[in-house]
């Protein structure tokens, strides 16, 4: 038993192991990967094309290895032994799943910024993203995904981290970032995380690259 899934794949029609071709390719991958991994289509388009894919993620749904959590968007279960249940899905790992889906580039904003940095605990009712794609929502269970379209500049050409940083700075505002704000962010951001906003976060507001300075602690930009 692995985390309370039976990993059979069978035929949905016989009831035979498939056990060749694509369907062993999918398979392979999903149970290498870690409980709790989200998966879209294109995280397999390397396998067969679009089409074939879907059908593939729709029978390994059926047959009880992945579970959907919206339309077109499958989990690898995580099982927990304390409280003797599965885990809810994650709620940005499904909205980094839906991004790579159809090719948006995003960055938690407001709330969700601040939780995923360690800003707040306050727990959001929506996580939210901007993005350069639609304005989308999306919903399961008690979750909430939303995604809120901004220009490009806002968001093209920045890294996650480095998009995020920025966001949690504008949703504190100016007179909100303390000296413990700077210190939490620093211990948070790894140092290529550093040398990477320093380098993309030069467009921004003045006092936001001010402050990434010092979250960096001025370190040069190698």
């Amino acid at each position: 038993m692995m985390s309370r899934i039976m990993y059979n794949i069978r035929d949905i029609k016989g009831g035979d192991i498939v056990d060749n071709g694509y369907m062993q390719e999918m398979r392979n991958r999903i149970l290498s990967s870690e409980d709790g991994a989200v998966f879209v289509a294109p995280d397999f388009a390397d396998i067969a094309d679009t089409a074939t894919i879907r059908q593939g993620l729709q029978r390994l749904f059926r047959a009880g290895v992945i579970r959907r959590i919206i339309r077109g968007v499958y989990e690898k279960p995580k099982y927990s032994q304390l409280l003797d249940e599965y885990v809810a899905a994650d709620p940005d790992a499904v909205a980094k799943a839906l991004a790579r889906s159809y090719h948006w580039t995003i960055a938690p904003c407001g709330n969700t910024a601040l939780n995923l940095l360690g800003l707040s605990t306050q727990v959001t009712a929506v996580w939210s993203y901007i993005s350069d794609g639609p304005y989308k929502t999306y919903e399961w269970n008690s979750t909430k995904l939303e995604f809120k379209h901004r220009t490009n500049k806002e968001i093209t050409g920045l890294s996650y981290m480095t998009s995020l940083v920025i966001q949690a700075l504008k949703t504190l505002g100016k007179s909100n970032v303390t000296l413990e704000v700077i210190q939490t962010l620093s211990k948070k951001l790894t140092d290529t995380d550093k040398q990477a906003c320093l380098k993309e976060a030069t467009e921004s507001t003045d006092w936001v690259y001010d402050t990434i300075r010092q979250i960096c602690k001025g370190e040069k930009v190698q």
